[in-house]
């Protein structure tokens, strides 16, 4: 047996340890609802739908064309989420229903106030980090969602019924048209809501907020990762305020946009003629030639070759079309046997290939600015029936980082019979100028 400890009748009795209690975020509405009949519940406010296996549309509130009440020109009031609406608790892109909290505390009310102002509002979002193809198990209804994706859903789940209000999320998981600063979610909204047609929209009132702005590092905050936010209310034509302003009453902050595409339309930049190098007007000098262009992907070399080289008789050779540096070399060899002139867009192995053929060999620098060589990539890839004739793909950024750590200025002394510098100039329709002078990519890389 144990031996009972002597009762020490002077030492005070402690209260026995309070057990900390847990605040449910369940309120006693969803309680009622989950008891009822299934016959009797009332429907989930917050619905999701998955268009082209890239863009999440989460809805909130009652469906239609527009919330009752609501009439035309509508004005839509649009924020980013991340670091606008709500800041992470934890790790930054951790995801789920207590992951977050409000950005500020004044944000539900805000948002609130809006909505009584007669504003639709909305979230547009990129998403890089959810994935949507990953793990594509089928279960007894179908296929199932990532994990990544139920952890957004939790979230937003969270976060949109603590507001309670009418809201539609739209998130994009890829590198396509849905990504800020393109304009796809705006356009998409405008197609859920059936507001096409031209006045549907109060362009003057409606605005976007986000923290993507372009602005430099503060003694408060970090330097802003990219100018999306800011280019996607440029793009639309709407307002732009960052969290600071709209939230917090802050001044507007100075800013610089990473790029400007209409001050490429607005300067003219005239190409070099000096230490050897030949006139930027090319022309053809001998009744067969080997031209190699230089220049990064997205320079220009494509149109230069449709706009000059190839109403010249010159033949084109490109790995892009041909698939392999093999292919190209026994078309290039096919065609300067039967006496063609050739233009190709690399210099290992031409320039051999050419002396073996014993014709002169001429050189085409690109000088496009890396950014801008990024731009006109995703403009190309990304309005295939008005830019891409060849249907490009959008390269990846090491392409345009590849390019720029390999790059070995050209000189006469490698062979070359001369050098032509051709700037960049932009050459299109006025339908192709007003696309092209959009904003187009969310985050360079060079």
């Amino acid at each position: 047996m144990k031996r009972a400890a002597p009762i020490n009748d002077n030492k005070p009795i402690s209260p026995p340890p309070t057990k900390r209690k847990i605040q449910s975020t369940t309120s006693s509405k969803a309680v009622a609802n989950f008891f009822k009949p299934a016959s009797q519940k009332d429907p989930d406010k917050l619905s999701w739908r998955v268009v082209g296996n890239s863009l999440i549309i989460g809805r909130y509130g009652p469906s239609g064309p527009l919330p009752q009440g609501r009439t035309t020109p509508v004005k839509i009031a649009a924020f980013d989420l991340d670091d606008t609406i709500v800041s992470p608790t934890g790790s930054k892109w951790a995801r789920g229903a207590e992951s977050w909290m409000w950005w500020d505390p004044s944000v539900p009310s805000r948002l609130r106030s809006l909505h009584d102002q007669g504003y639709l509002v909305t979230i547009f979002s990129n998403q890089g980090n959810i994935s949507l193809r990953d793990g594509a198990k089928k279960g007894p209804k179908g296929q199932q969602d990532t994990a990544s994706f139920n952890n957004l859903k939790a979230q937003l789940g969270s976060v949109l019924a603590q507001l309670d209000l009418p809201i539609s999320f739209y998130g994009a998981t890829t590198q396509d048209r849905y990504r800020k600063p393109r304009t796809g979610m705006w356009d998409e909204l405008l197609e859920d809501y059936d507001l096409q047609s031209d006045g549907a929209v109060d362009l003057s009132q409606s605005f976007y907020v986000g923290d993507a702005a372009g602005r430099e590092r503060s003694d408060k905050r970090s330097k802003d990762h990219a100018t999306s936010d800011r280019d996607l209310a440029a793009n639309i034509g709407i307002s732009f305020k960052t969290p600071e302003e709209f939230f917090l009453g802050a001044q507007p902050e100075l800013y610089k946009h990473v790029l400007e595409p209409k001050q490429w339309l607005k300067t003219e930049r005239p190409s070099v003629n000096n230490n050897g190098h030949a006139p930027a007007s090319f022309r053809k000098k001998h009744k067969q030639e080997l031209v190699i262009a230089c220049g990064s992907p997205g320079s220009g070399k494509s149109t230069y070759f449709w706009h000059v080289l190839e109403p010249q008789g010159f033949k084109r050779i490109n790995q892009d079309i041909l698939k392999s540096r093999d292919r190209c070399l026994r078309v290039a060899r096919d065609f300067l046997a039967a006496g063609e002139s050739v233009a190709v867009e690399t210099r290992k192995n031409w320039i051999k290939l050419a002396q073996e053929f014993g014709i002169p060999i001429r050189c085409i620098r690109f000088t496009t600015p890396a950014r801008l060589c990024e731009h006109n990539d995703a403009v190309r890839a990304l309005n295939p029936q008005l830019m891409n004739p060849e249907g490009r793909a959008m390269l990846p950024g090491i392409a345009f980082r590849s390019f720029l750590q390999r790059l070995q200025e050209p000189k006469l002394d490698e062979g070359f019979e001369d050098i032509t510098t051709v700037d960049f100039v932009f050459q299109g329709s006025p339908e192709q100028q007003a696309v092209w002078s959009k904003y187009w990519v969310s985050k360079f890389v060079t």
